[in-house]
């Protein structure tokens, strides 16, 4: 019999993903969570596949362990809803079907199938004649939807439902109003047609229903001007006619179609509701309308949209006070668009007018447009007559400040290059608002005028598939899913790469869109892929106006940062790149984001886009000879060796060091007071690290390969970027092959074979270690085969080889002793006393403890000392002492929390956890191990995983 809760589960997903038992909303847990629960529920039953799921999450970059991580979302899942289901028993609601998950839906409700079956209803109660009834049904559940669908769950399959839900509501919008006209109520729904067409301006389905309604309400001029506005945005955006449809309704509105009035419809009452009379006359006085037309290649940016309005108070009218809105963002990512279409949404508060200039701030032929020029145009709009224009900027600023002062007038200055361009032309009074739009930030429009401002980023993957999908049509676009997204991120989700490459598309309907990502992939890395029909439909062309408008010394910079392989860049390794002294480098730094060629995505930290990259790239090879981009790559892979050298020393100072060759570039590397700096470092740059040293390895920087990926070793080990540690130690060690060092390949056969044991792949790294002794034994180096036995030895307990273990680390022991190397021995003493732990021997390995921890006090170090006691209170705790474990093992996390190793803490207070359990002190224990999962939550170790699950059961 299975089991079933006692109350009912409900869920909503038009709006924010939410969840009732009975009347008491579930916390559905983080958003990874959340989109779990979204794509089960979308699945209407069936079966997802895990694969499936973290496809759906994540996308193509899951983070290391998703699988699991996924299986512990559902784990919980199961018991917030089943919080009744006895522990061993399967569920009934959330089943477990092959290798993946189906959420049964005849156990719950949601608002999607409410929303559905009164679609459903209302199609069926048109086609019987009851139109009221299907509106009433329509408008019912329109009017539960609470914003956009799934609010606040991430991922690729959340996206795209995202898309399609808001798609089917629209279609739902449409039926309604269009039932609304069958009833008579064509007065009722114009002003909702009016937004709508707004807010959809390709969608000739509303473009029929509005002309429909305007005609109906005797308003014949602005049915055409409605078609066509909707005919020119069809020819200009897409340049397609308005199709069949549309152009029917239109020509029976040319010819005064009585058909066109409607029918005459009785009601239940037995109303009639008769054709409306002739058109009557309207008339409006003439004020400057100059907004440029509301492009339908707009889509998406509603965070930015909602952060504009805003600015505004609620209702219709003009703003009390004056207010100035500035867009900036790197050159092709729709400023003007957004800023355009937000007028238009807006343009009807302002009963005065709109104005609207191209400032040209970054015009390539350098015609920048001059403020008083820019007044002259508004005035004369304003209807100064041009002959009474005066000379001279501050006459004409005043005049035009004069009169704007009784009128409520939409202002849009479209490029400005700085804010001294824009500053004349600034109203002196209330009531108006100004739009700007510029590449560069306009910090004194911010500080001097109470600007505010609004940086455009990238579009989202849902956004940039909307645009595809607009530009292309959705059969097209839904026939292949996987090339579309693609193509978003090969064009990186800029608009205007996006903008190029559909219209391309869109030029050659026989192409298959996959042959299309076929051919940016063949130009990946450039920008001839995204040249268009002009200027200004030409990436490098746009890019080329804010790059020529940069100081020489920014330029250079600019051009260097393409060199630089990571995924971001800090000051410290812009400097190196520059050879600059670094008050300077900062200065240029400042100038880029200034200009929007830039990004800083955290404090001294920046990102370089793709295509600017790529822009940089070009530059580089045209303008700087083949010796200047070499000697900025010298001194870029010099910083980061001598860098991260100095990180490893400070991080175990009592270690062999690798000595380095002098340094020759000149390059200054960071140094570190303290473990924690040198940590933070290393955690920040992991990722850029990973690049540096396959960069080295790539470009003939051997020795600056092996190096490098030598001194990363300690930490990359600790944290466990154990896949980090192989890519790197593989690249290095074909650097050194090439090389014919051999030392250079014993360290890198070590730390590759230290890796793939980690990772439990026994057999490379047996045969990775034993070359590397070989190695070691070959070149001298006594030390280096100390190291290859530990790492041998700690395979062999891997491996369950106890006896083995022994052996390498008695061999270790006597080569640290040999030369004097007091806590090399010492550290072999505490690893070879946890493999007496592992035996069973912990009397021994109690022995083994002492004679390390004497050694540690006479050399002094604490790291050493602190991973000593943590091994000693484990042994006790084996012996059942468990009172000496705990103090122990809470004088070892003590030690670690005071160098700074947030990892081995971790560890530590993992153990303390099983000793105060041991004792039956399950509070402390359960404390123990909420510390231990914040440290490594911290320092996203895969070990978070483990230890959350350890809580949860």
């Amino acid at each position: 019999m299975e089991e079933s809760g006692p109350e009912t589960l409900r869920f909503s997903l038009l709006g924010p993903l939410r969840a009732w038992r009975g009347p008491a909303e579930l916390a559905l847990g983080s958003p990874q969570q959340r989109a779990v629960l979204a794509t089960l529920l979308l699945s209407r039953g069936q079966a997802v596949g895990v694969a499936d799921l973290v496809d759906g999450v994540w996308g193509a970059r899951p983070p290391q362990g998703a699988v699991a991580v996924v299986r512990t979302y559902v784990s919980r899942l199961r018991k917030l809803f089943e919080p009744e289901r006895t522990p061993g028993r399967p569920s009934g609601l959330l089943v477990s079907i092959g290798d993946g998950y189906a959420l049964r839906t005849d156990r719950v409700s949601s608002d999607l199938a409410e929303f559905e079956e009164a679609v459903a209803r209302a199609e069926l109660g048109r086609a019987a004649g009851d139109r009221a009834g299907a509106v009433r049904s329509l408008r019912t559940v329109l009017a539960a939807w609470g914003g956009a669908a799934l609010g606040g769950v991430p991922g690729p399959y959340a996206e795209v439902a995202r898309t399609d839900l808001a798609e089917r509501r629209l279609g739902a919008v449409e039926l309604g109003l269009s039932l609304e006209l069958e009833l008579g109520r064509h007065e009722t729904v114009v002003a909702e047609l009016l937004a709508l067409r707004d807010a959809h301006p390709l969608r000739e389905a509303v473009s029929e229903l509005l002309l429909t309604a305007l005609y109906r309400c005797g308003r014949q001029a602005e049915a055409l001007e409605a078609y066509a506005r909707t005919r020119r945005t069809l020819v200009d955006e897409l340049g397609i006619e308005p199709g069949p449809s549309l152009r029917a309704v239109h020509a029976r509105l040319l010819a005064g179609d009585p058909g066109l009035a409607g029918p005459t419809l009785h009601g239940p009452t037995g109303d009639t509701h008769p054709p409306p009379g002739p058109p009557a006359r309207r008339t409006s006085a003439v004020g400057p309308a100059q907004l440029p037309a509301d492009l339908p290649l707009f889509t998406g940016r509603r965070t930015e949209l909602d952060h504009v309005a805003a600015l505004l108070p609620e209702g219709d009218g003009p703003p009390g006070t004056a207010v100035i809105a500035v867009v900036d963002g790197m050159a092709g990512t729709g400023k003007t668009t957004l800023a355009v279409h937000w007028a238009h949404r807006i343009a009807h508060r302002f009963p005065d007018g709109s104005l609207y200039v191209n400032l040209r701030g970054y015009d390539p032929h350098g015609s920048r447009m001059l403020p008083g020029s820019a007044i002259e145009m508004f005035l004369v709009a304003l209807g100064v007559a041009p002959q009474d224009v005066p000379e001279g900027l501050d006459a004409r600023a005043a005049l035009y400040r004069s009169v704007l002062a009784d009128r409520r007038v939409l202002i849009v200055l479209d490029n400005a290059g700085d804010a001294g361009q824009v500053r004349p032309l600034l109203p002196g009074t209330p009531g108006s608002l100004v739009v700007v739009t510029s590449r560069s930030r306009l910090g004194g429009l911010v500080a001097g005028h109470g600007a505010h401002p609004l940086t455009l980023d990238l579009l989202s993957a849902g956004e940039a598939y909307g645009l595809l999908t607009r530009r292309l049509g959705r059969a097209r676009v839904d026939a292949e899913p996987e090339a579309v997204a693609a193509i978003a991120d090969l064009c990186a989700r800029l608009p205007l790469a996006l903008a190029i490459v559909a219209a391309r598309a869109a030029h050659h309907p026989g192409f298959r869109l996959a042959d299309v990502v076929e051919e940016l992939r063949y130009h990946h890395g450039s920008l001839d892929a995204f040249v268009g029909d002009d200027a200004g439909t030409d990436a490098r062309a746009v890019f080329s106006w804010s790059y020529r408008a940069l100081s020489p010394g920014a330029a250079g910079l600019f051009r260097r940062l393409a060199l630089h392989p990571g995924p971001d860049i800090s000051t410290a390794a812009a400097t190196a790149l520059t050879g600059a002294p670094p008050r300077e480098v900062r200065a240029l730094l400042t100038e880029l984001t200034g200009a929007s060629l830039l990004i800083e995505r955290a404090p001294g930290r920046f990102v370089l886009h793709d295509l600017l990259r790529a822009y940089a790239g070009e530059l580089a090879d045209a303008e700087d000879s083949g010796s200047a981009r070499g000697a900025a790559l010298s001194r870029m892979h010099d910083h980061f060796l001598r860098t991260a050298h100095n990180a490893s020393s400070v991080l175990d100072p009592f270690r062999e060091t690798i000595a380095l060759p002098p340094g020759t570039t000149g390059s200054e590397p960071l140094r570190f007071e303290d473990r924690a700096r040198a940590t933070a470092w290393l955690r920040t740059e992991r990722y850029v690290l990973r690049a540096i040293v396959q960069h080295a390895a790539a470009h003939g920087y051997d020795e600056h390969a092996w190096r490098t990926a030598a001194n990363l070793d300690v930490y990359f080990n600790r944290l466990g970027f154990w896949h980090d540690l192989v890519e790197i130690n593989s690249a290095a060690l074909g650097a050194a092959q090439k090389l014919g060092d051999p030392l250079g390949q014993a360290y890198s056969l070590c730390g590759l074979g230290m890796a793939h044991a980690q990772l439990h792949h026994a057999q490379p790294a047996s045969e990775s270690l034993e070359r590397a002794l070989d190695l070691f034994r070959a070149v001298g180096d006594p030390l280096g085969r100390a190291r290859v036995h530990r790492a041998l030895a700690y395979l062999g307990n891997r491996t369950d080889r106890r006896a083995a273990a022994v052996d390498h680390y008695a061999q270790a022991r006597d080569l640290f002793r040999a030369e004097g190397d007091l806590n090399g021995e010492a550290g072999v003493l505490n690893q070879v006393a946890w493999t007496y732990i592992l035996i069973g021997d912990h009397a021994t390995a109690l022995d083994r403890c002492r004679e390390s921890l004497l050694l540690y006090d006479e050399t002094g170090d604490p790291y050493g000392a602190a991973s000593t006691r943590d091994t000693l209170a484990y042994a006790y705790h084996h012996l059942g002492q468990y009172p000496e474990a705990i103090g122990q093992f809470e004088r070892s996390a003590r030690l670690f929390a005071t160098i700074g190793d947030r990892y081995l803490e971790a560890d530590v207070l993992r153990h303390l956890a099983d000793a105060h359990g041991a004792t039956g002190d399950r509070d402390a224990a359960r404390e123990a191990l909420r510390s231990a999962l914040a440290l490594l939550e911290e320092i996203g170790h895969p070990d978070a995983e483990d230890v959350r699950g350890t809580l949860l059961g």
